[in-house]
């Protein structure tokens, strides 16, 4: 019975400090981890803005939204005037889940650039939306141009990844429905309601197709997405099609 009592209290006091070290660990290694991260996302932010003179991070600012949510807008302004800002957009219909990726507007409405912050898309295929040939032919383009916002599969203007449908479709919606948010929140975003604008900023809250969440636009499925069977380039990978 001593013996039952001695193991038990060794192996209490293993678990114990094991705890404490791991705590320990997590503590010393937790800011680090938010600082990179943190700087991650300005690197972001800092490709996608137009030309600016400011801190965008300094000057962030939450548009509260419908249901009590917000999105969290980094300003770029170049002579104290707003040129543009950058906000985060969630693809939840990626082929490997959620895409988090920064969009950076101008205030003709007007993408400046995007970078992806967060993926799971498979390597090789669905994950070559971080290449710079992918991205870049979202740049200069807006609501009105093109008329048709889809891949070229489907249509579209925009050339889908080889062997990625389904990834370049997420991306292109997401993008597709942050332009929406921007133009229907432009009053908003801009501090006050912008006089003659032909697209006055919609006071219900996000754009139809998206919701906010952890202070980000959140794109919602919808039933008429182009489906991952419809026009897709196949290609085997472990057994699966992206």
């Amino acid at each position: 019975m001593k013996e039952i009592f001695r193991l038990c209290f060794v192996l209490t006091l293993i678990a114990a400090i094991s705890a404490g070290v791991m705590a320990y660990v997590s503590e010393l290694t937790e800011e680090p981890i938010a600082r990179a991260m943190l700087e991650e996302k300005m690197d972001a932010i800092r490709n996608v803005l137009p030309v600016f003179d400011n801190d965008p991070y300094v000057d962030r600012r939450n548009i509260d939204v419908e249901g009590g949510e917000s999105v969290e807008i980094y300003p770029g302004k170049s002579g104290g005037e707003l040129a543009g800002v950058a906000f985060e957009v969630v693809a939840p219909d990626g082929y490997s889940g959620d895409i988090n990726f920064m969009i950076g507007v101008n205030m003709d409405g007007v993408v400046q650039g995007l970078e992806i912050l967060k993926h799971l898309e498979t390597p090789g295929l669905g994950a070559k939306i971080i290449d710079e040939d992918f991205k870049s032919q979202y740049r200069s383009k807006s609501l009105a141009d093109p008329e048709n916002w889809a891949v070229t599969k489907d249509g579209g203007t925009f050339v889908s990844i080889s062997g990625a449908t389904i990834s370049s479709r997420a991306i292109t919606k997401a993008t597709m429905l942050g332009l929406g948010f921007f133009r229907n929140n432009l009053g908003r975003i801009a501090g006050s309601e912008v006089p003659g604008d032909s697209q006055p900023a919609d006071t219900s809250g996000v754009a139809a197709g998206t919701t906010a969440a952890g202070d980000s636009v959140q794109v919602q499925p919808g039933e008429n997405d182009a489906t991952a069977n419809e026009n897709t380039t196949t290609k085997e990978n472990n057994g699966g099609v992206e």
